[in-house]
């Protein structure tokens, strides 16, 4: 069943085209990965799916529902945890649950089970009377990941969960992350800048640049199409010629200051044979190494950039898009 339907969505402001006919289909229990460098549409594009925005052509369907037509199916449907807090750091845990459950117009019996189980869940139900300003970041993400699921929604949306959070705290989210789409078969939209994150949690990623879909696929798949493994070679005699690497599994010889990189499909199986190559050839060789692509390379590869950390604090937030005016 899909969760998520989208066809040749697009946002235009004047004559800037944000969202560029964009379409994808994200099932049921799926955690989606939407990367992308800074203004290439991810914003705006959940912006849209969230009923934040109207789209300037196209449609979508979250849970069934036209999020042109039937804008409050499509908010009972979602969960959303902005980037930035948003809790009340002046009442408790349990406060901040209940009042959000009171704006759902969640019936107080089920209101105040779901706020009980859902603190255990996260593990803060021995600190459900404290007030939010005595809480760790780790616990705050916590609390609003169990806020924004007290309605039961269908597709959460996670706007870089685990920003400014140690290893730690990273780790355990990820974890709750996982089980929360495996058990409770709860379809995740996470965007991100780290690629570790989005690596091991995503089912699939798309990368968006320019407002447009540039690659949509596994994290694996991505990575096999970037061009394979890279051998770095660390050489006194970096600028000579090789005349030996001519085999059909060698892609791409290069040299730069006192290495050579040789990129290459399955290097762990054509190692020797390449160290002997070099070898024969009088290469005399300081050091070898085995890079094996990442996300990170993924993405450099169809945007031409880097994502860097510090982007993180200076992305445009989901939240702005309450202030904008409805086009």
């Amino acid at each position: 069943m899909k969760a998520v339907s989208v066809e040749n969505l697009t946002k235009k402001f004047g004559d800037f085209t944000a969202v560029d006919g964009i379409s994808l289909d994200i099932p049921e229990g799926e955690i989606f990965g939407l990367l992308g460098p800074n203004g290439a549409g991810k914003t705006t594009t959940i912006s849209m799916l969230a009923t934040m925005l109207n789209p300037t052509s196209g449609k979508a369907e979250i849970n069934g529902h036209d999020i042109n037509k039937d804008e409050e199916g499509v908010r009972k449907s979602i969960g959303i945890v902005f980037q930035d807090q948003s809790l009340d750091e002046e009442l408790t845990a349990w406060e901040n649950m209940d009042f959000h459950g009171r704006l759902y117009r969640i019936p107080k019996k089920i209101r105040l089970e779901r706020t009980g189980e859902l603190l255990d869940l996260v593990g803060l139900e021995d600190r459900k009377d404290d007030l939010v300003k005595t809480y760790s970041g780790g616990m705050r993400r916590r609390l609003e990941i169990a806020r924004g699921l007290l309605h039961r929604p269908k597709v959460l949306f996670l706007d870089e969960p685990t920003l400014g959070l140690d290893p730690q705290t990273r780790n355990y989210l990820w974890d709750y992350i996982e089980k929360l789409s495996r058990e409770m078969k709860i379809t995740v939209i996470l965007t991100t800048h780290y690629m570790d994150e989005a690596d091991r949690l995503c089912g699939r990623v798309g990368i968006i640049d320019k407002g447009r879909i540039v690659a949509l696929d596994t994290p694996e798949n991505l990575k096999k199409r970037t061009g394979g493994d890279v051998i770095t070679v660390k050489s006194p005699d970096y600028s000579c010629k090789i005349p030996g690497l001519n085999e059909s599994w060698i892609e791409k010889v290069e040299s730069s200051e006192g290495f050579f990189s040789i990129a290459l499909h399955d290097a762990e199986e054509h190692m020797s044979e390449l160290i002997g190559i070099l070898i024969k050839d009088n290469i005399r060789i300081t050091s070898v190494s085995v890079h094996k692509p990442t996300l990170e390379d993924v993405f450099l590869h169809y945007t031409g950039r880097t994502i860097r950390d510090e982007e993180a604090g200076t992305k445009d937030h989901m939240r702005m898009a309450y202030k904008t005016r409805r086009h």
